[in-house]
């Protein structure tokens, strides 16, 4: 299975997660591929609103660029969302990051197993 096809397995599990609990939530086909900002999948219960760029990995780390750091943030201030990174590393359940906790290296950002323990918060957390 290419790295491509795994990505998108894994943003289609996570819609089908937030509708088993009720959710309302869709997979933003060739987000990041066009010239406007958009997040991977969208999710909302009543006034609630999520923005959430999904990454899976097989290391203990993944980096991200800044640019769409930057554009998952101003896509959530127009649909008043809260934006959030989904991280799932190998042998672990998601985590979900808000994006001012995110560790910046250099030019980009950087998420760590580390860090999602210590300011990532499971599913069950995410939706209450």
């Amino acid at each position: 299975m290419s790295h491509k096809s795994k990505g998108i397995n894994a943003e289609r599990d996570l819609v089908h997660m937030f509708w088993k609990v009720g959710w309302g939530s869709c997979r933003i086909a060739g987000s990041g591929s066009m010239k406007y900002p958009s997040p991977d999948i969208i999710a909302a219960k009543k006034t609630r609103r999520l923005a959430i760029e999904c990454k899976v990995t097989k290391d203990n780390y993944k980096h991200l660029e800044k640019k769409g750091i930057e554009e998952l943030k101003g896509f959530a201030r127009l649909f008043d969302a809260e934006p959030y990174i989904a991280v799932k590393f190998k042998g672990n359940e998601w985590f979900f990051i808000k994006t001012g906790d995110l560790k910046e290296k250099g030019g980009s950002f950087r998420v760590d197993l580390e860090l999602a323990n210590d300011k990532g918060i499971g599913f069950e957390s995410l939706i209450i």
